[in-house]
């Protein structure tokens, strides 16, 4: 299939996307910004992990390294068809995934539903297949729920998060909630790419609307 003349928007079938490969892309074992952390299991004891896409995954994995109680991030690809894309694959719409940010939590310290809200507040859900000026299926929100608690969680933070946004006025929200199938890692150089690249380009830009949290839902 071409990679030119094609809807950007549109999302890709198993059977057009494009074939992958079979070995993981080469990424640091180390976390750029916490050098004492892995950004690849193992992890610690009782921490645990969220998957969000939330546009350009550059400021996305920075708004959520910075998040107290996050142990770890690491930027990469989620939802699609492609194994182990590459970033100009995944560019091309023809893998199906979205750039992702794996979060690695300890939820002593941080609650999934505080993530939940930091993922809603950080940018616009209601804009399809798009973040801003960033346009394509690999630019659309998506939560990847690990378990029952988190889609559990995740469901109803979106909800009160849609009636939120009624109340001011804006529009309905597009996010794709889905399991998660796999998290194939970005390339090294995208990883913590707005520690190496302190002006490097940050497409987020949130509704300006506040997410309700504390909605009862507790992990297991």
């Amino acid at each position: 299939m071409s990679w030119f003349g094609r809807d950007k928007t549109r999302s890709v079938s198993a059977d057009e996307a494009l074939p992958g490969r079979d070995a993981p892309l080469a990424v640091p074992e180390r976390h750029a910004v916490h050098h004492d952390r892995r950004i690849k299991p193992p992890f610690p004891e009782g921490m645990r992990t969220a998957v969000f896409g939330l546009g350009c995954f550059w400021g996305a994995e920075r708004l959520f390294w910075q998040t107290p109680g996050v142990h770890s991030t690491a930027v990469g690809y989620a939802g699609g068809h492609t194994p182990n894309p590459t970033y100009e694959e995944v560019c091309s719409g023809l893998t199906g995934h979205t750039e992702a940010v794996l979060v690695v939590y300890d939820p002593a310290q941080v609650s999934y539903e505080t993530l939940l809200k930091v993922f809603w507040e950080g940018h616009d859900p209601t804009q399809g297949m798009r973040q801003g000026n960033d346009v394509g299926t690999q630019y659309r929100s998506a939560i990847y729920y690990t378990d029952d608690a988190q889609q559990v969680a995740a469901e109803t933070s979106r909800d009160a998060f849609q009636s939120a946004l009624r109340s001011a006025g804006q529009g309905e929200i597009s996010t794709e909630l889905a399991p998660l199938r796999e998290f194939f890692y970005a390339e090294d150089y995208h990883q913590q790419y707005l520690h190496k690249v302190p002006d490097g380009y940050c497409g987020l830009g949130g509704t300006g609307v506040s997410c309700p949290v504390g909605l009862g839902i507790q992990e297991g």
